[in-house]
């Protein structure tokens, strides 16, 4: 990585806030390439894959410089420094693919939340599957166009499809890791924390305290939070906290309440805090989320 290069943290604008996604085609047939006076480093928290559907382009993370070419796939991990440019002077497209991956796991996947959680190791290391598996690697390009379909027709059921395809990449991933690079946590870690994720679950308009649920399983403070951690692949704070807002996002979208009352129902009364920490997950206030998802449903 070059030293004094500019690095900027991009902010990613999601097309549909209840997904979390952005993904788009990027077309240049300006005939020119090489290195661009401004070629900056960026990351945002999002993981992103390219598709490259013509031409070639020139990925360049902090570990390695690649050229892809048509039917070539990447993956870039959560706030992994990147950047990319024209290979040679023919036209490119490719597709962008980003999405926040945390908000595709529910309590039937909990146990694969800490494997791509980057905790252990940086998703990049996945990378090996598209270049040595041309079956996988043709498979995650096929989702990839069929998730950027699916945003742009945005058919009855769009959202299912989006979030099947999504989950259908994951598992490519996992079935297809020779080198088991991806290593779910055991039946018996989950089960141990299950009394605490009931109770979080139970109590999201509560007061929840680390004290108080580490007591309930018999651990001490310190070791629970680690405990958590390793298992949960978040933070015992950021889980509960993303619970909330997903909580929150439901209470908006259902029932006729003020965001105030939301707030008040998912343990954060402070409005303050609540828009601060609806915005970090959602790029969009309680009230730009509702006019927002609203528009959508009026619009099919």
């Amino acid at each position: 990585m070059e030293i004094g290069s500019a690095v900027y943290n991009e902010k990613i604008h999601y097309q549909n806030p209840l997904l979390c996604i952005k993904v788009f085609e990027i077309t240049d047939r300006s005939g020119l390439a090489g290195q661009p006076k401004q070629w900056n480093w960026h990351y945002h928290k999002e993981v992103e894959f390219l598709a490259i559907k013509e031409g070639a382009l020139t990925v360049n993370s902090k570990d390695e410089m690649v050229t892809l070419g048509p039917g070539d796939v990447i993956l870039l991990g959560s706030s992994q420094l990147h950047r990319t440019k024209k290979a040679e002077p023919a036209d490119i497209h490719y597709i962008v693919l980003q999405f926040d991956m945390a908000q595709y796991f529910d309590q039937s996947t909990m146990p694969y939340m800490s494997c791509f959680s980057e905790l252990h190791y940086p998703l990049n290391d996945l990378n090996y599957i598209f270049r040595e598996n041309a079956s996988v690697r043709q498979d995650a390009f096929s989702i990839i166009s069929d998730i950027l379909v699916e945003t742009q027709t945005k058919a009855k059921g769009y959202e299912i499809a989006i979030s099947a395809l999504i989950k259908r990449m994951l598992l490519l991933l996992l079935r297809n890791d020779r080198k088991n690079i991806i290593r779910p946590i055991g039946d018996t870690e989950l089960v141990r924390l299950q009394p605490a994720l009931e109770y979080i679950e139970q109590h999201l308009a509560d007061k929840i305290s680390i004290g108080e649920v580490s007591d309930m399983l018999n651990l001490s403070y310190h070791y629970f939070i680690k405990y958590f951690k390793k298992v949960m692949g978040m933070s015992f704070v950021d889980f509960v906290n993303y619970k909330r807002i997903k909580k929150a996002e439901r209470l908006i979208l259902t029932r006729d309440v003020s965001i105030a009352e939301v707030g008040e129902s998912v343990g954060i009364p402070n409005m303050a805090q609540f828009y601060k920490m609806f915005k970090r997950c959602n790029q969009c206030s309680p009230k730009e989320f509702k006019l927002k998802m609203k528009g959508e449903a009026l619009q099919r």
